[in-house]
């Protein structure tokens, strides 16, 4: 079982930058792809972007955050990370990550950190 934890989340004005960090605990990512969600008051937790561990090139990015947000990963840390630019106010959200060993599936996400809190003030 791999255990989550985010981090990196604030207070941003709109058009700055913050870059999110997953760390992974007790298992690596490997063979896993690796996701983050955001979920903003009032609505459902909905996909950002993903990446495979066993091949950086392979990512996806919701259409919302295409151009402005990128998704990486560090083998040696067992870490990814989520550099969003350009921030907007309807990026203020709870994000999460979490893991799918069975591939992109919505439905196969699990081990979800605890979140870490996007604040975009206009």
């Amino acid at each position: 079982q791999v255990q989550l934890v985010e981090s990196g989340g604030g207070l941003v004005q709109a058009g700055g930058s913050l870059r999110l960090s997953c760390a992974a605990s007790g298992r690596t990512f490997s063979s896993y792809v690796v996701g983050w969600f955001r979920q903003a008051p009032g609505k459902d937790r909905e996909f950002v972007a993903g990446i495979s561990w066993w091949s950086a090139s392979i990512t996806t990015y919701a259409d919302s955050v295409k151009g402005r947000f990128t998704i990486s990963r560090d083998n040696a840390k067992n870490t990814v990370y989520l550099q969003m630019n350009s921030l907007k106010p309807e990026d203020t959200a709870v994000y999460y990550c979490a893991v799918n060993p069975t591939g992109w599936g919505r439905g196969g996400f699990g081990s979800w950190g605890q979140g870490t809190q996007v604040t975009v003030s206009s």
